[in-house]
């Protein structure tokens, strides 16, 4: 396997790998209150260097990269932008919009087949209050420039400091069907749009509408660039959440490109005070569009 290297300077944790930066980590990104700021990956590139992530689109101005998140904590939004509100059953820019904040890294390694690093970082809401304090992990690994992939695990722990019960959910806990975006979520550039979505366990035409809010062991997405030739795949498996409610994907191919592994999709996580909830997650990157029995191989071999 090939060697990473990491490079951490005040704002970003660049990772590179056979030459390429292959992803940076923006840990103290600033940016409007409204597009809710909070650590994000991105770029992230394939071996080929080609782009694998959207940043900032005209259409959700809060989507950026690959980044943990959650839509509904009891009323606040850590999401970024405009807020489900069942009552009235439409989206409105409330002040509800919650920060990320990156406190500290207490692990690095920062050389070798694989670089890492842990952080703790505070969830603080619109009005100041710290509700959430976390622990996560992110390790780049598994660079094999034979066949043009790289991975990323990601763990975390969310510790309710609130001191009182959090509801963590969605818009589809709030009455929004197929909705329940939330969690580790990434936008992949707008060339994606219209992308082939397989999942493990569902025939390969089931598509994005197939996949929507159900349970599987990874769903893989691989859309064709702009500016140039090729394409690329996105391989992400479930991995494990120690909350109630079972993994659903959240995945669309129109008319944005986006996938998460929500831990919330149409049920609470519910946090009493002090309570933890755990999520692991893997992704896959290859630099270049897998056949439908290429990525099934894959996703079984590279599982977690």
């Amino acid at each position: 396997m090939t060697d990473l290297t990491l490079r951490l300077d005040q704002t970003d944790a660049t990772v590179v790998a056979a030459g390429v930066d292959i992803a940076r980590y923006a840990f103290n990104p600033g940016g409007e209150i409204s597009e809710g700021p909070k650590p994000f990956l991105h770029p992230l590139r394939a071996l080929d260097g080609a782009l694998l992530t959207g940043f900032r689109p005209w259409d959700h101005r809060w989507h950026k990269g690959l980044q943990m998140t959650w839509t509904h904590v009891s009323g606040q939004n850590f999401w970024g932008g405009n807020t489900f509100r069942p009552e009235h059953g439409d989206y409105a820019l409330l002040d509800n919009v919650g920060t990320i904040r990156h406190d500290g890294f207490t692990a690095v390694a920062d050389a070798g087949p694989e670089v890492s690093f842990t952080e703790e970082l505070t969830w603080i809401t619109q009005g100041g209050q710290e509700w959430l304090a976390e622990t996560r992990t992110h390790r780049f690994h598994g660079v094999d420039t034979a066949r043009g992939l790289w991975m990323l695990d990601f763990s975390t722990t969310l510790r309710n400091v609130s001191g009182r019960e959090l509801e963590l959910g969605s818009p589809t806990t709030e009455g929004r069907p197929g909705a329940g975006y939330t969690g580790f979520m990434i936008r992949m550039p707008r060339a994606w749009t219209g992308g082939r979505v397989l999942a493990g366990g569902f025939p390969d035409d089931a598509g994005d509408d197939g996949v929507m809010g159900q349970v599987a062991p990874w769903v893989a997405f691989s859309g064709e660039h702009d500016d140039v030739d090729g394409g690329a795949t996105v391989l992400a498996f479930a991995g494990a959440s120690t909350g109630a409610p079972p993994i659903r994907w959240f995945v669309r191919s129109e008319p944005i490109p986006v996938l998460a592994p929500s831990p919330s999709f149409d049920e609470y996580v519910v946090l009493a005070p002090g309570a933890e909830v755990s999520l692991a997650h893997r992704h896959v990157f290859g630099d270049r569009v897998w056949t439908p029995d290429e990525t099934r191989a894959l996703a079984e071999e590279l599982a977690p």
